[in-house]
């Protein structure tokens, strides 16, 4: 039987839900839980299902007293409340990471988003980095912090205002920029639209864009290219990044030269 003509591996739970069991072996990743909108006991039914069959489970969009009550009920689990994000690790999470994220803000106000593609990213088994706080209203930030942009895969940028930081670095690195506007601004942000136009009109030509205040997409999309390319020098030794320049110290730096 062709495998898309294959009934799809699915649990029911308490009528409100059709957990998707396959996912994992066809996108790679297990199915993630959006908070936003459940209640506390379909969050903790769903996820319940997931850790039966092996799967860990991220859930994202939590309210606070959902994530009390997540920790309460599955004590193995992390809680973040700055990213409102609850995750258990499965069992096989424990390996070596593959593929290398930097995840940089633009302000202090940006953290929310970030940590949320932080938190996702470090889910998908990459090593992750944050560099918070570094716009472009203080530009000698961002360049005091290049270093630790150094080797990437990818770089997540997650900014508001005028949404202006992903062209930088965009014109400072050598693999892909996703751009992450958020609704952080005065009335003139229009709750992020006017970063998000400003980002899609990059003349960065590294720099891709995701949603208002999607954390978990540019740290879902960051981590599927970085284990890519983790995947590929562990295989081979050689892969995504692996001719980049080297400094005189010799190690990968990871930045663009003209």
């Amino acid at each position: 039987m062709d495998p898309i003509e294959q009934k799809p591996p699915l649990e029911e739970v308490g009528g409100f839900a059709s957990v998707d069991l396959g996912r994992k072996e066809r996108c790679g990743f297990p199915e993630v839980i959006f908070g936003q909108g459940k209640t506390t006991d379909q969050v903790v039914q769903i996820l319940r299902t997931m850790l039966k069959h092996g799967l860990g489970g991220l859930a994202t969009r939590i309210e606070a007293a959902t994530g009390a009550r997540l920790a309460a009920e599955f004590p193995e689990g992390v809680h973040n409340p700055v990213a409102r994000t609850f995750r258990v690790a499965a069992p096989g999470d424990a390996g070596p990471k593959l593929g290398r994220v930097v995840v940089v803000t633009a302000g202090t106000s940006d953290l929310p988003v970030a940590e949320e593609a932080r938190v996702t990213a470090e889910a998908w088994g990459c090593e992750v980095r944050l560099v918070a706080d570094v716009g472009v209203a203080g530009i000698h930030r961002l360049f005091h912090r290049l270093p630790d942009l150094a080797g990437a895969d990818v770089v997540v940028v997650v900014a508001g205002m005028e949404g202006a930081l992903p062209s930088v670095v965009g014109g400072l690195v050598d693999c892909p920029v996703i751009a992450v506007p958020t609704s952080i601004g005065y009335g003139a942000s229009f709750g992020g639209l006017a970063a998000l136009l400003g980002m899609l009109n990059s003349c960065a030509s590294n720099v891709v864009v995701v949603n208002i205040d999607a954390g978990f997409n540019g740290g879902h999309v960051a981590g599927l290219i970085a284990r890519r390319a983790g995947q590929a020098r562990a295989g081979t030794g050689a892969g995504p990044g692996s001719d980049r320049g080297t400094d005189r110290g010799g190690e990968r730096h990871g930045l663009a030269t003209d």
